[in-house]
């Protein structure tokens, strides 16, 4: 395969090169056996990866780079890229050793060169590295038995990871891909042509290997080209909402959405004051909606990480952010109704009273679902809020609407409920809000006791009209078609 590669090398200055001493070496230690030996020996094999001859160096490839001059430096560079234009196949680690053994080589050769800072790129050079690295990169991944489970029958966190057996070179790759766009001798005028919304694309779809360090390597790479190129940035926001949108409303395999979040995370930082509405309504059509899916827990870390970055930059889209949430919050889910409690916490640590006022109403009635869950830790999680004196300024300020809304959960609980932990907050809770205003607790719990004994009436009269209905029933004679009736 190798022999077939360099064939179709142009070989102007070979002739005049051969009796060189640097040529003598190499071409000596072929004989002797070397890494080279299999590989030049081993079956000829064409491949489209095989980069044009046309933007070919006259340049041996398998010559180091110590052994030629600076000024050849660059066209050895680009021979070598083209020569690792082939790609193996690691499922058999008995198939073409002495070959990949050589590309290895040949990467390691290149990621250091690629490190070492060298001259100017040329626009060769660019396209050779582009070229190398889509060939050896961008793959379709093969369909995975985890995209067939069910939804709800397995959370996506709970599997192994999958490990690429090619990974031997694919990190060498996505280091010099590295190193290759975090130089500063590369310019992003020209290397646009070809790390261009195509490339870009393809990236992207990577983030679906089930190997979480390529995911890494990949997370690294997407912050570097948004850093650099900035003429791609919009292209890149506008797709990875995409990819969340798309996970959100049609697959439940969540590989790479928590790799996306670190990598947006970092970008609206970097966001300009007042925020723009493109990226409010990001915030609204791609951020939030990613608390709808069941695997949260894969990625919920990332996902409030960007959230509080929005508000941080912007206080007055907190009412905006739990009205989403409470738009999806899971009524089901005990361990995602957990994290939303936790979440909420955290906007209502930083978020304003004007805010506060605008949603605290929805808001309450939805906690005061939570303190009576019989899911002690829901009913746990939702009373510790009470623990944070920042929440609880809050509410006392507005308590007249809150107290009135969740009183009837306290007093269940402190009636009905079974956990003692539960309980005992229960208690610490009504205790503060006794404090804070005993003449609107004492009205709140005249209320309480006047639904419940209405309430107990009512049970009463129906269990009384249930009981007429079957002394009615029972003096009846069995017929086919006899009708019962009676007037309460």
């Amino acid at each position: 395969m190798w022999k077939h590669i360099l064939k179709r090398l142009p070989r102007k200055s070979q002739k005049s090169e051969s009796n060189s001493p640097k040529n003598k070496t190499v071409s000596s230690s072929r004989k002797s056996g070397n890494l080279g030996t299999g590989l030049l020996s081993s079956a000829k094999k064409t491949s489209s990866a095989v980069f044009p001859a046309g933007a070919m160096p006259c340049i041996e490839p398998l010559l180091p780079f110590k052994d030629v001059p600076n000024s050849e430096k660059m066209n050895l560079c680009i021979s070598k890229l083209s020569l690792c234009c082939v790609v193996f196949d690691f499922t058999d680690p008995s198939k073409s050793i002495s070959d990949k053994d050589l590309k290895f080589v040949t990467l390691v050769e290149l990621l250091d060169y690629v490190s070492s800072e060298p001259p100017k790129y040329t626009e060769e050079a660019i396209q050779a590295m582009c070229k190398m690295c889509a060939v050896n990169l961008f793959r379709v991944f093969p369909p995975h038995y985890r995209s067939n489970v069910r939804h709800g029958e397995n959370d996506d966190d709970d599997h192994e990871p999958i490990y690429d057996p090619a990974w031997t070179h694919l990190e060498l790759v996505y280091d010099i891909l590295l190193k290759f766009i975090s130089s500063s001798t590369m310019e992003a005028k020209v290397a646009k042509k070809y790390i261009n919304h195509s490339f870009i694309l393809r990236l992207l779809d990577l983030f679906e290997s089930e190997d979480p360090r390529e995911r890494e390597c990949l997370k690294a790479i997407m912050h570097k080209i948004y850093g650099k190129f900035m003429v791609h940035r919009p292209f890149i926001r506008k797709n990875i909402g995409s990819i969340f949108s798309r996970f959100v409303n049609e697959t439940d395999r969540c590989n790479g959405i928590a790799e996306l979040l670190e990598i947006f995370g970092s970008v609206i930082t970097g966001f300009a004051l007042p925020i723009k509405e493109e990226h409010k309504i990001f915030l609204w059509r791609a951020l939030i909606p990613l608390h709808k899916p069941k695997a949260l827990g894969a990625y919920f870390q990332q996902l409030s990480y960007c959230v509080m970055q929005f508000l941080e930059k912007d206080l007055n889209l907190a009412s905006m952010v739990i009205r989403g949430l409470l738009k999806y919050w899971p009524i089901t889910n005990s361990q995602k109704e957990v994290m939303f409690l936790s979440e909420i916490e955290e906007i209502l640590e930083t978020i304003s009273m004007d805010e506060f006022q605008k949603v605290m109403a929805l808001l309450f009635r939805r906690i005061g679902c939570c303190i009576s869950s019989f899911q002690f830790q829901v009913a746990e999680r939702a009373l510790y809020l009470w623990n944070n004196e920042q929440i609880v300024n809050l509410i006392a300020h507005n308590r007249h609407v809150i107290l009135p809304l969740i009183f009837p959960a306290l007093e269940n609980n402190v009636h009905s409920h079974w956990n003692h932990s539960v309980l005992n907050l229960t208690l610490n809770v009504r205790k503060k809000f006794l404090e804070m205003d005993d003449k609107l607790f004492s009205i709140c719990h005249s209320r309480f006791m006047e639904e419940r004994c209405k309430l107990t009436s009512e049970t009463e009269k129906r269990k009384e009209v249930w009981k007429h209905l079957e002394d009615a029933a029972s003096r009846q004679p069995i017929t086919g078609n006899t009708a019962v009736s009676v007037n309460p």
